[in-house]
């Protein structure tokens, strides 16, 4: 899933933007794709300046959450966050999300 701004939006046929555009990207992690999001995707997301990435997996039966935005000097992607009961956060925008609430599923559920 992205969060992207507004304007970058300007066909209905429309199917790329470019990562600028991009406030937030959210990748649901499945069995299949464990280690390519856990070690790939937060470096490929900081590498094309997309400044917000979370990770969503399942604990056991529970949604956790991992934040990722750029380091500041070096660029280099780094964890701001690992929420497992309640998410809030203030960027890229504020939100306050009880993650007891959101069930995880497994493969295809």
């Amino acid at each position: 899933m992205l969060v992207l701004e507004e304007e970058a939006l300007t066909s209905p046929d429309q199917t790329r933007v470019p990562a600028a555009a991009v406030v937030l990207a959210v990748e649901v992690v499945s069995p299949d794709s464990v280690s390519r999001d856990r070690e790939t995707k937060p470096l490929k997301y900081a590498r094309a300046g997309i400044a917000h990435y979370w990770r969503v997996e399942d604990e056991k039966g529970l949604t956790v959450v991992h934040a990722f935005e750029p380091e500041p000097t070096t660029g280099a992607c780094t964890s701001v966050g690992i929420f497992r009961e309640r998410m809030k956060v203030s960027a890229p925008f504020p939100m306050d999300l009880d993650l007891t609430a959101v069930r995880a599923r497994r493969g295809g559920e």
